[in-house]
């Protein structure tokens, strides 16, 4: 649906196509520009309801025997879609942010992901500055899932390491689940501080953009941070 309330394009487009979601065009834009998902790719959905994003993931990956798979995690309960997707495609329903990365690691047969993707947003409240600061905490949990300990090593990255049950820093929750050479993507809501969480990830990759999709309403102040191509620096 529209801002005023009523269906527009891609709203349209979306139930013509079998789409769930209208945000469906968000990562068939950012997939068409970046090319981050190709055949036999592992991708880690963050936030997948309502299960758009699984759909394109899963077009991405090519035919069955092009292998790869797609995990959605959510706080929802969130069913595969019948369209689009196939035997590749798998959801699971938890805090994603309060599983180990080890455990995290082992839903891939890669034991790692090759493409994350986080259209994770918190419940927003109207209050501009809150939601803004919400938004770069599920931004910052995500990049540390995805580069843990390469993240943590930045001067102004202020995301904290996990402890195992006695209390020990553990190796595997300080690497992160993003494989060398993978490609992260995070939604943020626009704020003065984006560009500064831009600057912290532009020396872990190869190549960073920031990108408003077309298919963002208006009345939205939605943004992505691409990430491609994780460094061999980052030890992961």
């Amino acid at each position: 649906m529209s801002g005023a309330g009523k269906p527009d394009f891609f709203y349209r487009e979306a139930q013509r196509l079998g789409y769930v979601a209208r945000s469906a065009f968000k990562l068939l834009q950012i997939q068409k520009q970046y090319k981050l998902i190709t055949p036999g790719s592992s991708v880690l959905d963050l936030g997948c309801a309502p299960g758009a994003w699984l759909q394109v993931a899963c077009q991405s990956l090519g035919p069955v025997k092009s292998g790869g798979l797609v995990v959605g995690i959510d706080l929802k309960k969130v069913k595969v879609p019948a369209a689009h997707c196939d035997s590749r495609v798998q959801t699971v329903c938890a805090d994603v942010m309060k599983l180990p990365k080890a455990q995290v690691r082992e839903l891939s047969p890669q034991k790692g992901f090759s493409v994350i993707l986080s259209d994770m947003c918190p419940l927003v409240s109207g209050i501009t500055s809150k939601d803004a600061a919400l938004s770069l905490e599920l931004g910052r949990q995500a990049l540390d899932l995805a580069v843990g300990g390469a993240a943590l090593a930045h001067p102004k990255n202020e995301i904290q390491m996990e402890e195992s049950n006695d209390g020990a820093i553990t190796s595997s929750d300080v690497n992160g689940v993003l494989r060398r050479g993978g490609h992260l993507v995070i939604k943020l809501l626009e704020s003065e501080d984006v560009q500064e969480f831009s600057r912290i990830c532009k020396p872990l990759f190869r190549k960073g953009s920031l990108l408003r999709p077309k298919a963002t309403r208006p009345s939205s102040r939605e943004i992505y941070v691409i990430c491609q191509g994780l460094q061999s620096q980052a030890k992961i």
